[in-house]
């Protein structure tokens, strides 16, 4: 039986941490806060764990890294903890879950299936796998490439994966000439719907644009929430310096001419690299 005496701690493995997960959800001097929540009010918390850990990876900050891992851990564990407490299920079923269907879909690492020699074999055997799981799911329906593509994810994450799916279907551009001119064509009628100042056209053709933008990352195997991540990146850095240069002068953005807020963007992206004299 665990010791629940106020002074106990539990230990620093996963059992402990299970256990202190339960110690905060007890009604019996758990925490307030963490008795509150729920799967909805923890959802968006995991998200920003999860984009947490992208960023420290991003950083190669390893140290940053292991903390951001536990927190994230963290949330599937107090996921687990509610679950259990409604008799869903727990951490162990979770584990038990992602084990076999880890096992079911290497069948070349833990069964006798050969031929997968590279990373593109596997990916092209990983859809395979899942394609056979989605018709055992299905009752005899027919399943579109589409439909279990979630609806929850980031818009831009969301616009690559459906077109990833797409593309394994056969519905796709071959390269990324294509692609450039369907930005090109998307583009023009946005600026044509601006020229009628449709507002729904307008927000109809920027959505249309960012969507090809994806695809063009696609095509040339960048990751565009990676890509769009890294531009934030710069843009801080650089209006950064902006704000510092001014400062330096008693001086503000507000207060100075767009003319020379361009002079010291490009000034800034010289220094970062980006722009070669």
């Amino acid at each position: 039986m665990t010791d629940k005496t106020p002074n106990s701690v539990p230990p620093s493995d996963l059992d402990g941490l299970l256990q202190l997960m339960a110690r905060l959800r007890s009604p019996d001097g758990g925490c307030p806060w963490d008795i509150e929540q729920t799967f909805a009010s923890i959802a968006p918390h995991t998200i920003e764990e999860a984009y947490e850990v992208a960023d420290a990876i991003d950083h190669g900050d390893m140290a940053h890294l292991k903390d951001e891992l536990g927190d994230l851990l963290f949330q599937v564990v107090f996921y687990a903890q509610m679950a259990k407490e409604q008799g869903d299920f727990d951490f162990h079923d979770i584990a038990a879950a992602i084990t076999d269907k880890m096992i079911r879909r290497h069948p070349h690492v833990f069964g006798s299936q050969s031929g997968i020699d590279d990373a593109e074999a596997q990916t092209v055997n990983w859809e395979a796998v899942k394609a056979e799981e989605r018709k055992a799911k299905s009752d005899g329906k027919r399943h579109g490439a589409l439909d279990d593509v979630s609806p929850g994810l980031p818009a831009l994450m969301r616009a690559n994966k459906l077109q990833k799916r797409a593309a394994r279907v056969g519905f796709d551009w071959s390269d990324a000439k294509p692609v450039f001119d369907k930005f090109r064509e998307e583009a023009a009628e946005l600026e044509a719907e601006i020229e009628r100042g449709d507002a729904q056209a307008m927000e109809h053709e920027v959505g249309d644009l960012l969507f090809t933008c994806v695809n063009l990352a696609r095509k040339l195997d960048i990751d565009p929430e990676t890509a769009l991540r890294h531009a934030n990146g710069r843009f801080e850095t650089r209006f950064g310096h902006i704000e510092r240069t001014l400062w330096t002068q008693d001086r503000s953005v507000e207060d100075t001419v767009l003319e020379e807020l361009d002079r010291l963007w490009d000034q800034a992206k010289k220094s970062s690299g980006w722009v070669k004299d």
